[in-house]
């Protein structure tokens, strides 16, 4: 009798199975790749043996995780190429961060990446030196959140803006004056921007009238601040600018600092810190009635 009921029970368990897998199955493939989603990509990929159904499901994934993590180099290459390439819908969000070297694919992966048309992108590639983002990606015109990490900043003379971007993260970046007002100012949506650990840009051209939370925290000489709806600012200079800004500037005229500061007349939360409080401290005071420490 025990026999019995354990084969009862266990025809029932494996009937239950069958009838679940029958209808995930059943499923239209833009939740089954939402349910993918939920997985890392390798995982997502080994669906593919479930049953022919599956086969191609991991392939209309609306976010994308490659992460090199304990992969070898070769064994991770062949993983992104094979999901850039093999992807068959729009990609909503990718995300490819890792600590090996792939200077010699990452082009490759730009280009591919762009016939996606993906809404969101992050790319935090930490070894070797910066790679220069392909003009391929600044012609994105759905993207609508844009970290970059480790990278050269160089826009196309055809760039035309990102006209749908409301976030910006750029860290450990080079770039120029420039580019980086052309990049904010071609972007008439931006909300949220964050400039960290930076060089090649001397005065910092900020000028978004959309722009809503600010942080910067780099190595440049002068800001010009441009934005009328801001509401919270982080502003901090990098260390090694304090060879030229240990002396106070609040009557230089070519200065934009005083300018920038003094119209923030509207800012619920300002930060400043580093070596930018030897440039700002008088004009918060003056402007804002601060009390700050001298040192």
């Amino acid at each position: 009798d025990s026999e019995a009921m354990s084969t009862c029970k266990k025809a029932r368990a494996e009937g239950i199975c069958v009838v679940t897998l029958d209808r995930l199955s059943s499923l239209p493939p833009e939740i089954k790749g939402n349910i993918l989603s939920l997985l890392n990509v390798e995982e997502a990929v080994r669906t593919c043996t479930l049953s022919s159904t599956w086969r191609d499901a991991w392939a209309n994934m609306p976010k994308i995780s490659l992460r090199d993590g304990n992969f070898a180099r070769t064994k991770f290459v062949t993983l992104v190429d094979m999901v850039l390439s093999l992807h068959k819908g729009t990609i909503e969000e990718c995300h490819i961060s890792g600590n090996k070297n792939y200077h010699d694919e990452f082009g490759r992966w730009m280009l591919m990446l762009s016939r996606k048309s993906p809404r969101s992108v992050i790319i935090k590639l930490n070894s070797g030196p910066m790679y220069r983002i392909p003009s391929c990606l600044f012609s994105l015109g759905d993207l609508k959140s844009l970290r970059l990490k480790n990278c050269i900043i160089s826009l196309p003379r055809v760039f035309q803006g990102f006209k749908s971007l409301t976030y910006l993260s750029l860290s450990f970046f080079s770039s120029t004056d420039r580019d980086i007002q052309n990049l904010i100012s071609f972007c008439p949506e931006l909300t949220y921007l964050r400039l960290t650990s930076f060089e090649g840009i001397k005065c910092l051209n900020i000028q978004s009238p959309t722009l809503e939370d600010l942080l910067v925290d780099g190595y440049f000489e002068d800001i010009n601040l441009d934005a009328p709806n801001l509401e919270e600012a982080i502003l901090s200079l990098d260390l090694k600018a304090k060879s030229y800004q240990f002396v106070p500037i609040p009557h230089d005229k070519e200065s934009h600092v005083k300018q920038s500061l003094g119209s923030l007349s509207d800012i619920e939360m300002l930060l400043v810190g580093g070596f930018f409080m030897k440039v700002s401290y008088y004009l918060l005071q003056h402007y804002y009635g601060l009390l700050l420490p001298s040192n």
